[in-house]
């Protein structure tokens, strides 16, 4: 079950798995999600399980075929590190999107431009739409409202006695939107929300608005 909410009179849908969709654009917004991260770990002894790759694309297909946007747009750290095999199966996973896919570049997106061009990817530094700046990092700018990613937010809801539920979540806080990574093994910032902010945190099937 996702939430829907309107800023600036535009309509979005959170989704579970972390992606928004900007309805009027009709375009999909995903951060952070670190593809070749858990090759990367692995490759150093981390103990991160290999299908946790499959889900990352299998996720990313999911969500795409949900929504079936007319562009794509990565707020950075599309990929967490250099080339590895799974820079692969992104080629892969690329042939069966029609959509336009644009990347917000990151701090972690160091592989080079011309590889993303090469597969149709358009790169920016920041993209304004509407009265909307997307960002990878979160930026206060007057009279534009942030969409932005990098934080990797996350919010602990407590339960009676000690209980405690760790989730990732979509953060909004006056002029801006962060939203959560959307990749595998990415770790979470916790936050502390202040009186009139809000938290959706997600689940594996739902966004839930807790704050």
């Amino acid at each position: 079950m996702m939430e829907n909410i309107e800023i600036l009179g535009q309509n979005f849908s959170l989704h579970p798995f972390g992606a928004m969709f900007w309805n009027e654009k009709k375009m999909l917004l995903i951060s952070d999600v670190h593809l070749g991260k858990i090759s990367h770990f692995r490759k150093y002894g981390s103990a991160v399980p290999q299908n946790a790759i499959a889900e990352n694309f299998e996720r990313l297909s999911r969500v795409v075929d949900y929504f079936q946007p007319e562009k794509i747009c990565f707020l950075g750290d599309l990929f967490h590190s250099s080339l590895n095999l799974e820079w692969d199966l992104f080629e892969n996973w690329m042939q069966d999107i029609s959509a336009e896919v644009l990347l917000v570049v990151g701090n972690h997106d160091i592989i080079s431009e011309l590889k993303y061009e090469a597969l149709g990817i358009r790169i920016y530094s920041e993209l304004i739409l509407e009265n909307f700046l997307l960002t990878h990092h979160p930026e206060i700018r007057k009279n534009y409202f942030n969409l932005c990613g990098h934080l990797h937010p996350g919010f602990k809801l407590n339960g009676t006695g000690r209980q405690q539920v760790k989730l990732s979540c979509f953060y909004k806080s006056g002029e801006q939107l962060i939203l959560p990574a959307f990749g595998e093994f990415t770790g979470n910032y916790w936050i502390s929300p202040n009186v009139g902010d809000q938290v959706f945190v997600i689940t594996k099937k739902e966004v839930i608005l807790v704050y």
